[in-house]
């Protein structure tokens, strides 16, 4: 098996492949700078500017499967540009793929994996989404999410697999969200988001990095749940986070208003809530490891624990 994924340095990119180095699973990797460019045995790199529709098509080679996770973060100020630049990384990052294909032989792929964003699904704190569900958020990131996956799905007319994985909040100590939420937390000045009963449909990194391999070994197709079997509430997720770092909370929630003065329209994140099912992908077979945020959590900060005690061990016996 050799899988080719795009985002391969981003924050799920660089799970996917520490997964599949302990699996034995060649990969090759697209970038778009040519000093980051690595090859080894089983870790190959390849430029591309997707910008320019340019790549390099030695990154097809052996390929079984294609992992897509390319794209600009939502995670700044959404000005006109910054807009412009997340839709079109997502758009053409997908036709610079496509138009590789078009002039190789793709018949060793056997499966195609775009990530996408449970953002695509309507804010509501009574709703619980399914794959099945039709209806769009009204919102610039569900209007960005539903042209990916319609993006996506023209890879339906090559002769392979194709797969779309909706991801929920990821949980990592390595980068995303937890991180820039525990923040405050640890400087005394955490609070929950407005009510704090907005849904927040999450998924530790190590579960999210075997789905997408689960899905390529499987052969899936369709659209799949990238989130762990019990969403909590905002007020939750703040009160556990706090509890694993051992810090009160002493402020009130902090108002919408608030936020927007301060992040603009992308503040609209911190108060929409999907809660979205995982029961799709567990009924193909898939096994959560962390299906409860409580063990989430403690794995994520157990592990980093752990490591500070170890360092300050081998200091200690360095010093003696």
């Amino acid at each position: 098996m050799k899988i080719l994924i795009t985002g391969a340095t981003g924050l799920v990119g660089s799970a996917i492949v520490e997964l599949c180095q302990k699996k034995n699973i060649d990969v090759n990797y697209l970038s778009t700078s040519k000093n980051k460019i690595v090859t080894n045995s089983n870790y190959k790199g390849f430029y591309w500017d997707p910008s320019k529709g340019e790549i390099d098509l030695g990154c097809f080679d052996g390929v079984t499967s294609i992992i897509n996770l390319a794209g600009v973060s939502i995670s700044k100020r959404w000005t006109k540009s910054n807009k412009k630049a997340i839709l079109n990384s997502r758009i053409d990052s997908l036709k610079t793929l496509r138009n590789g294909l078009d002039k190789v032989d793709s018949n060793t792929i056997e499966s195609f994996i775009s990530a996408s964003a449970i953002g695509i699904y309507p804010d509501s704190l009574s709703g619980y989404y399914s794959e099945e569900e039709k209806a769009v958020d009204n919102s610039f990131l569900g209007e960005v999410v539903h042209a990916w996956e319609k993006e996506a799905d023209t890879f339906k007319n090559y002769n392979f697999n194709v797969a779309k994985i909706r991801i929920g909040l990821v949980l990592s100590k390595k980068g995303g969200a937890l991180p820039e939420m525990a923040k405050p937390i640890k400087n005394y000045v955490g609070a929950a988001f407005g009510t704090g009963d907005q849904w927040q449909s999450w998924i530790h990194i190590r579960d999210l990095s075997r789905l997408f391999l689960f899905v390529a070994n499987n052969k899936l197709q369709g659209v799949f749940n990238g989130v762990a079997p019990n969403p909590i509430c905002n007020n939750k997720l703040v009160k556990e986070i706090a509890k694993q770092l051992n810090k009160p909370l002493v402020l009130p929630n902090i108002p919408q208003f608030v936020m927007k003065l301060v992040l603009g329209e992308m503040s609209y994140i911190l108060f929409a809530s999907q809660r979205v099912s995982s029961k799709k992908i567990e009924e193909e077979g898939f096994i959560f490891h962390y299906q409860n945020i409580c063990k989430a959590l403690e794995a994520i900060y157990f592990s980093e624990n752990k490591v500070k005690q170890d360092n300050a061990v081998s200091q200690t016996e360095s010093l003696s």
